[in-house]
């Protein structure tokens, strides 16, 4: 099984590393980290480097494709080449996945029209205008395509992945591997959750 992530510059790293990370324990998977160019691709504070040992040209069927969010996702919704990629290799995926504003650009591909999407939750908003429908859930399965909220919620998406193709047990030893069993200090996780002047604090600072 291929698993295809796009790298980018400016992506968050957990959004790509934390479905890896479920992804690659599957029975059969190889995993293939592709972007535009080849080579490094420094993460949205500059600090951290993940490496696309592939190009576009160089993947052109795989069966999982990973669509990571962070600051450079608004390049790359104008990026045509990218774009199109994107909507070459969902003609023939099994799963077409997003993790966070990772969304966003499959929404500029025109994946989600009339499509009922997640995305981190400042973003959400923005997914009405390519004609989706907004959620604020956590993972959110549409046929073939699943989009994830903010950056953690990718392990989220990857094990219900797993679950879907491998069977809850593999997925289940998968996140018994992992230790996912989070057990957060606040309750702070989520708008909802998160005390008002949190929730506003980083409503000033977002770029939506």
């Amino acid at each position: 099984m291929e698993i295809a992530i796009l790298l980018f510059d400016r992506l968050t790293a957990l959004d790509a590393v934390g479905p890896y990370e479920v992804l690659r324990s599957m029975p059969g998977a190889k995993v293939r980290f592709v972007a535009k160019a080849p080579g490094p691709k420094r993460t949205d504070v500059g600090s951290l480097a993940l490496t696309a040992d592939f190009a576009l040209g160089e993947v052109t069927s795989p069966d999982i494709l990973v669509v990571p969010g962070g600051p450079g996702q608004t390049d790359l919704m104008d990026d045509q080449e990218v774009l199109n990629w994107i909507c070459q290799v969902h003609r023939t995926t099994r799963w077409t996945t997003s993790v966070c504003t990772g969304s966003l650009i499959l929404a500029a591909a025109g994946l989600l029209a009339g499509l009922r999407a997640t995305s981190h939750w400042l973003a959400l908003d923005v997914l009405k205008t390519f004609g989706a429908e907004p959620t604020p859930e956590r993972v959110v399965i549409q046929g073939k395509i699943i989009t994830a909220a903010g950056v953690s919620a990718g392990i989220d998406m990857a094990l219900t992945l797993a679950a879907r193709e491998c069977g809850e047990e593999v997925a289940q030893a998968i996140q018994l591997g992992i230790e996912y069993d989070p057990q957060p200090p606040f309750q702070a996780g989520s708008p909802s959750k998160a005390p008002a002047a949190i929730v506003e604090r980083l409503r000033r600072r977002s770029r939506f």
